[in-house]
């Protein structure tokens, strides 16, 4: 039974690092997106011909060649509208990657304007061009308490049936992982710390508990 449960718990945290992987991209999005803050950067860079706006949004080490393809860049668009176009989208496009790469996200392409940005994202913008952050702490901390909620209880309803079969244990252990890495994301975020082990450390030790 112990055996089947460490197997079962290894498979929980395999899954549950693939979703948070997939989550983390989601959370970059909106710097790859050309109506997104790096594009916007570029657009004023361009058109003022000072580079000094999209310098912010790339590592110092990238300066130089951020630079020289902003350079590059304005004495293409001299050549016509067609290759104005053409070199700014090249600009855009490797801006946003060095950008992204600085993040230690992938670059996937430069998404179209418009995009269905995450409800955080939209309010953490509109915040900044409010000059006020209430809106902002309030629904954050509504689907907080929601998230942290909902999965104590589905945690707790399993836990009183995990000793009735393999499939109720692994449901528990499933629901337990949840409950407790997304607490500890919250106050990992919100007290600005990292974590000091890795998913599947993380994994062995309550493992190990599980066990004694």
């Amino acid at each position: 039974m112990k055996n089947k449960l460490f197997v079962a718990l290894s498979n929980v945290f395999i899954v549950l690092s693939i979703v948070t992987f997939a989550g983390a991209a989601k959370c970059f999005a909106h710097c790859d997106t050309m109506d997104g803050p790096v594009v916007k950067a570029a657009k004023e860079a361009l058109e003022t011909e000072n580079v000094d706006p999209v310098l912010i949004w790339v590592q110092e080490g990238d300066e130089v060649e951020i630079k020289r393809s902003f350079q590059e860049t304005l004495a293409v668009r001299k050549l016509g509208p067609k290759a104005e176009k053409l070199a700014d989208r090249y600009f855009f496009e490797k801006l946003v990657r060095i950008h992204r790469a600085g993040e230690g996200a992938p670059y996937t392409g430069l998404k179209p304007a418009g995009m269905d940005l995450d409800p955080a994202v939209k309010e953490a913008d509109r915040a900044l061009e409010k000059g006020s952050a209430d809106q902002l702490v309030t629904e954050l901390t509504n689907n907080v308490a929601t998230g942290v909620r909902e999965r104590f209880h589905q945690t707790v309803e399993k836990k009183k049936h995990a000793g009735d079969s393999l499939e109720a244990g692994r449901e528990f252990v499933a629901s337990y992982v949840e409950f407790v890495h997304y607490v500890e994301r919250l106050h990992l975020d919100a007290a600005g710390l990292k974590a000091h082990h890795s998913e599947a450390e993380t994994g062995k030790a309550e493992t190990e508990h599980q066990h004694n």
